[in-house]
């Protein structure tokens, strides 16, 4: 079995995640340790240890959550039928509902949508609305643009953290 394989087969309980999504609230990603984990579930670093969890293996459960619930929302309207528009506008409220299921990591830190969402697998959130971008200026239900992945990239960020923030 490989590394990435173990790191996927080992189950983090929700006390661990909300005591991660705590600590980078208080730190950030850069502040997040094992040590500071263990210590806010009320755990000894060394018995997360020998469970097998590391930093990356909760980071991997906080972001692999978040990377599948986006996949699987946002396909079925990737597949739907409909103007790009139309598809942009779905999306852009499923990305909200999104962010209503992951709210305590969204409010913990703005860097979810920028981690890896698996071992060596950059992000690539933006591809659901680059495409609707592209479909609807095709069947001429959005206007054309000069650099479509700026304008989902404005999309995606104009909606999400105003979102966020005023939840």
């Amino acid at each position: 079995m490989s590394a990435a394989g173990e790191v996927q087969s080992i189950q983090v309980d929700d006390e661990l995640l909300r005591a991660t999504i705590s600590v980078l609230r208080e730190r950030g990603w850069d502040g997040l340790t094992l040590e500071r984990v263990a210590a806010t579930a009320g755990r000894a670093r060394s018995t997360l240890w020998r469970q097998g969890l590391t930093l990356e293996v909760l980071v991997g459960a906080l972001v692999g959550e978040l990377a599948a619930d986006f996949r699987d929302t946002m396909y079925p309207i990737l597949t739907s039928a409909g103007t790009g528009r139309d598809r942009l506008e779905r999306g852009l409220f499923a990305l909200c509902e999104i962010l209503d299921r992951h709210l305590p990591l969204m409010l913990a830190t703005d860097e979810a949508f920028h981690q890896d969402t698996a071992p060596g697998q950059p992000p690539d959130y933006l591809h659901p609305f680059i495409q609707f971008l592209r479909e609807g200026a095709a069947d001429g239900s959005l206007l054309p643009s000069d650099d479509v992945v700026e304008d989902a990239d404005i999309a995606f960020n104009g909606v999400a953290w105003p979102y966020v923030h005023l939840r």
